[in-house]
C-alpha cells in the first residue's frame, strides 16, 4: 500500500489516497486513534463518480463516531483496466432491461460472480495493510455497495465483525446458498420501489441469512432514494458492534 496524497479537513478528519499495487483507494481516519475500521464498497461506477457520496459517509463516521473508513476501486471500474467479460455482461443486462425482458440467471451470474471472485481477495489484501497501520485498531465492519461481495466477505473473512448491506443489486443463486453461512450481525437496507432489482429476491436473501441478529430497514422510494436518517442508523449499528 502506497499513499499518494493527504488532505486534512477542519474537523480533523484526514483523507489519504493510496494505491494497493495498481488499485486506487481512499482512507479516511478520525482525529483520535487507533480507530475501528469500516470498509465501504462502492458501486461499480468509478470512485471519481461516487466520491462525494463515499466521502460524506466516511467523514460523518469519523467525526461523529470515531471510525476510520476505506474504499477500493472495483475491478473494471474507474481508471482500472477495462474488463471485456464484465462489459459484455453489462451490455446483455441493458438489452434485457430495455426490452422489458426478465434478467436471466445466466446474465446475473456472468455479471456478479466473476466480480466477487476478483474483488474479495483484493479487499482482503487491503485489509492486511490497513490493519498494520498504527491509526487503525479494529475491529472491522463492511458496508456496501454490491451485496454479493459483502456476503462472500462475511463468509470467508473472520476479521469482519458486522456488515451493513444494501439490497440494491442483482444476486446470483449461488450467493443465496452462501448467505446461509453468514453469522455476523447484519443491518440491511432495502428501497421498496427499487426499479432495477426485484423486491422479493431481496426479501428472500434477507430470509436466507444465517445470522441470529439481522435487521431489515425498508423505505419507500427508488434505488437512489435512501432517506438521510439511514446514515445515522447505520452508524449506530456499527457503534454497537465495533466499539
Amino acid at each position: 500500500m502506497h499513499f499518494t496524497s493527504e488532505r486534512v479537513f477542519d474537523d480533523g478528519v484526514v483523507e489519504r489516497e493510496f494505491t494497493l499495487g495498481e488499485i486506487p483507494g481512499i482512507l479516511w481516519t478520525p482525529a483520535s486513534a487507533p480507530a475501528p475500521l469500516i470498509l465501504i464498497c462502492p458501486p461499480p461506477l468509478g470512485l471519481g463518480k461516487v466520491y462525494s457520496r463515499l466521502a460524506g459517509r466516511a467523514r460523518y463516521y469519523a467525526a461523529e463516531y470515531g471510525f476510520a473508513s476505506a474504499t477500493l476501486e472495483l475491478p473494471g471500474s474507474g481508471d482500472r483496466p477495462r474488463w471485456a467479460a464484465a462489459d459484455r455482461a453489462r451490455a446483455d443486462l441493458r438489452r434485457a432491461m430495455e426490452a422489458g425482458e426478465p434478467v436471466s440467471g445466466e446474465i446475473v451470474d456472468a455479471l456478479i460472480l466473476p466480480l466477487v471472485e476478483k474483488a474479495v481477495p483484493e479487499w482482503q489484501a487491503a485489509l492486511d495493510d490497513l490493519l498494520a497501520l498504527p491509526e487503525i485498531g479494529g475491529p472491522v465492519g463492511y458496508e456496501g455497495g454490491i451485496i454479493s461481495i459483502g456476503v462472500r466477505l462475511a463468509v470467508v473473512e473472520p476479521r469482519i465483525a458486522a456488515a451493513g448491506l444494501f439490497a440494491g443489486s442483482l444476486v446470483p443463486a449461488a450467493v443465496f446458498e452462501e448467505a446461509r453461512q453468514v453469522t455476523i450481525p447484519l443491518h440491511v437496507l432495502l428501497q421498496w420501489d427499487d426499479e432495477g432489482n426485484p423486491r422479493q429476491a431481496a426479501l428472500d436473501l434477507f430470509d436466507a441469512f444465517g445470522s441470529e441478529e439481522k435487521t431489515l430497514h425498508a423505505n419507500m422510494g427508488g434505488h437512489t432514494g435512501v432517506p438521510p436518517h439511514e446514515l445515522d442508523a447505520g452508524a449506530r449499528f456499527f457503534a454497537r458492534h465495533l466499539k
